[in-house]
């Protein structure tokens, strides 16, 4: 039995038992050894590298706080009603682009028209003066001394010709003369000029035309220089907007009945 066995012979026949014992022991010293030496906890206190990156592990919640919350999550609903915004927005205002489009190509084109119909009145305001001098010069020749010389009765046709071709040039042009003998007066049209007491025709009636008036398309080229009759018993309606320019009647008397 192991009873008997002195030490000496006990260690020769297990050394690693006692070995391990040995080991164990020196281990219990070298831990005791460390305990009872004190903690250094200057870098602690100094904030070292390792104090530094373990202090955020400690408060998770830290780097969120500072960052910010983050946004909630859009559920597909308030995508879809965003979109939906969205889509209303631009098609609005595509159809605000395309109308405006359309209005500036409306507006093109009547322009466009206008300077095809008008573009010649400043040209046209100079001709119709030459046609007066045509018009002066046949109602200067006395009623029948055209007849009497042949020579004045050539020269007479030949203007009546110029003058009768000119209005027709002109015409096609779209400018046309005005003749508004016995018309109501129109002070859109006519420039009144002198008034002359008439009890034969209504009031405001043109009995005079000093100067014919001209119209390109439908506008006023030259107004007619009219004398217009006053003191009728049938007063003419007065139309819409602003009379046109007048001159003090005339002292000259009525015509016999």
């Amino acid at each position: 039995m192991i009873s008997g066995v002195s030490k000496a012979e006990a260690g020769s026949r297990f050394p690693i038992a006692f070995g391990l014992r040995g080991g164990a022991a020196e281990n219990n010293r070298g831990t005791k050894i460390m305990g009872d030496t004190p903690h250094d906890d200057s870098a602690d206190r100094e904030g070292g590298p390792g104090a530094g990156a373990a202090a955020p592990a400690s408060n998770p919640g830290t780097a969120a706080q500072q960052g910010g919350a983050e946004p909630p999550q859009r559920t597909p609903h308030d995508v879809i009603v965003a979109l939906q915004a969205e889509a209303a927005d631009l098609k609005d205002r595509l159809l605000r682009a395309h109308a405006e489009v359309e209005n500036i190509r409306k507006r093109s084109e009547r322009e466009k028209e206008e300077t095809a119909k008008y573009a010649v009145t400043k040209l046209a305001r100079d001709i119709v003066n030459v046609g007066d001098n045509f018009l002066r010069a046949i109602d200067a020749v006395p009623a029948g001394a055209a007849e009497q010389d042949p020579a004045l009765k050539s020269f007479l046709e030949g203007v009546t010709m110029t003058e009768r071709e000119l209005l027709n040039v002109l015409e096609r042009h779209g400018i046309r003369r005005v003749q508004p003998m016995n018309e109501p007066f129109n002070p859109h049209l006519h420039q009144a000029v002198m008034e002359i007491a008439r009890s034969d025709v209504p009031s405001g009636t043109i009995v005079q035309v000093f100067q014919a008036g001209f119209m390109i398309e439908d506008r006023v080229l030259r107004p007619a220089m009219v004398a217009v009759s006053k003191g009728g018993s049938k007063p003419a309606p007065a139309p819409e907007g602003a009379a046109g320019p007048s001159m003090p009647p005339a002292t000259e008397p009525p015509p016999a009945a």
